[in-house]
């Protein structure tokens, strides 16, 4: 069975090379035939450059703004059955690649994959409330999945969907910028088959959007954002601050 990551990345020179080191490793490591593709969205830094010296990398541009058009090009660049989206802050746990697919193989009827994030330069505290959320979250989507059917839960930047569901779902939705992308995802490929959330699929990433917007200002806004799609199909909050170690800007 085929993976092929897709790693959407703007202004991500910090944390690209990270990010790819873990994922190459991970390959190596494991006997899955698999693509790697950086998607440079727009970059202004040396985004591209570091991707591009990585082996095996391959890396495409899309110069639209938005990570749902990231997203899309990466996955229309791919030829894999399965497609892993992960970010460019994000690290490749050991077993990540062996864990989607001995549970795909086992299900052959899930359309999607997902698990939590372990957040790996926030403080105690912060862990501990990221956990509670997590614990709250986990309630809701077996309700959602298995009482009200109406969807289920994805973690973005941490999830696998196959390509023949998700092509019958329709594709990206690029009318939604950021909040509530991972969740359209969810909504819709549930309605072609399962959607599976574990929490035997961590993903390490920096939390450095709740170190910067606070873990309940950023938690409240994914929560309003996820009831909002689920329900009513469309994200409540339409803009979003690109937060990089370098700067702050929109």
């Amino acid at each position: 069975m085929q993976l092929a990551f897709v790693i959407p990345a703007y202004n991500e020179e910090k944390l690209i090379g990270r990010c790819l080191e873990s994922v190459v490793k991970r390959v190596k490591e494991s006997d899955v035939d698999c693509e790697i593709i950086v998607v440079n969205n727009a970059s202004k830094d040396r985004t591209k450059e570091i991707a591009e010296s990585f082996e095996g990398v391959t890396v495409v541009d899309e110069f639209d703004k938005g990570l749902v058009y990231a997203r899309r090009a990466g996955f229309n660049a791919s030829t894999a059955e399965l497609v892993a989206n992960i970010d460019a802050d994000t690290e490749l746990p050991e077993g990540w690649i062996e864990t989607v697919i001995n549970t795909f193989e086992k299900q052959p009827e899930l359309v999607g994959l997902s698990g939590p994030y372990i957040y790996y330069d926030l403080s105690l505290w912060n862990q501990f409330l990221v956990r509670v959320f997590y614990g709250i979250s986990y309630l809701v989507y077996l309700l959602n999945r298995f009482v009200l059917k109406v969807g289920s839960m994805i973690q973005g930047g941490n999830f696998v969907i196959r390509r023949s569901a998700w092509l019958k779902a329709g594709g990206y939705d690029t009318s939604i910028s950021f909040y509530g992308e991972d969740t359209d995802i969810a909504v819709r490929l549930s309605k072609v088959g399962p959607v599976k959330w574990t929490f035997k699929l961590p993903m390490r990433t920096s939390g450095r959007r709740l170190a910067e917007e606070g873990v309940f200002q950023t938690a409240g806004r994914y929560v309003l954002n996820f009831f909002w799609v689920t329900f009513r199909g469309k994200p409540a909050t339409k803009s979003y601050t690109d937060i990089r170690p370098e700067d702050k800007s929109k």
